[in-house]
């Protein structure tokens, strides 16, 4: 997997699951970290309480719109959004573009290029991260354009799920991951997995990145949360 030279998670608010875990899949191939909302109530919340990179929301959706949802959430947030739907007119893109909406794509849509809309997005609002910039916290160090990890200089030998799992704690570092945000990683197509499996990634990671895993200065838990990257400052 191509890692995303885009740093941070895209919400998907869609409630046709198939189209859902679709545009789920191509992002995720394409390096994404994603999150997943099937309802219009559960998207806000998650777009408040989780702020994303980016939103993909669709317009027609129980509970809440996605007009009222754009709505709502530009009262506070300038998030970029890209908004979803089955209808063609001019109208609808009128309304959506002057709630704030950053693009528009008409269903049926192709997936590759919705990721390129996304890229393009994350490009026009923020500068492109330098994919040669290193990801470092004291003798630790994660180089995105290499895929490799290293401790005080020395190479750190990670499983796919491992590197994973480091690179979207060590992108965020001071935000707190729920066990549900990171299982998506792993598991895209919404398997039934035990949550707690995270906690036998985090311990074997923590096993090769810490001196002390019982005492681990990196990545921390947040008891009743999840886990977080330690920020400099910790």
């Amino acid at each position: 997997m191509k890692l995303s030279e885009h740093a941070g998670m895209i919400l998907i608010v869609e409630d046709d699951k198939n189209t859902a875990l679709l545009v789920k899949t191509y992002l995720e191939n394409d390096g994404f970290l994603t999150l997943l909302a099937l309802d219009g109530n559960q998207g806000l919340k998650m777009a408040q309480e989780k702020q994303p990179a980016l939103i993909i929301l669709d317009v027609m959706l129980p509970g809440m719109d996605g007009w009222e949802i754009c709505r709502r959430l530009r009262s506070s947030s300038d998030v970029p959004i890209l908004m979803l739907t089955a209808r063609e007119e001019e109208i609808d893109r009128v309304l959506g573009l002057s709630l704030g909406a950053d693009d528009y794509v008409v269903k049926p849509f192709s997936p590759r290029e919705l990721v390129e809309r996304v890229k393009a997005i994350l490009r026009r609002v923020r500068p492109v991260a330098n994919k040669d910039v290193i990801l470092s916290h004291g003798n630790l160090a994660l180089d995105p354009e290499k895929h490799k990890v290293t401790l005080s200089g020395q190479l750190v030998s990670l499983t796919s799920s491992e590197y994973k799992l480091l690179f979207a704690l060590m992108s965020s570092p001071g935000r707190i991951f729920s066990r549900e945000e990171l299982l998506s990683q792993f598991y895209p197509h919404g398997e039934v997995v035990v949550d707690r499996v995270i906690d036998v990634h985090i311990g074997k990671l923590r096993q090769k990145i810490e001196k002390n895993p019982a005492k681990p200065v990196f990545i921390l838990t947040e008891r009743g949360f999840g886990y977080k990257f330690a920020e400099k400052s910790e």
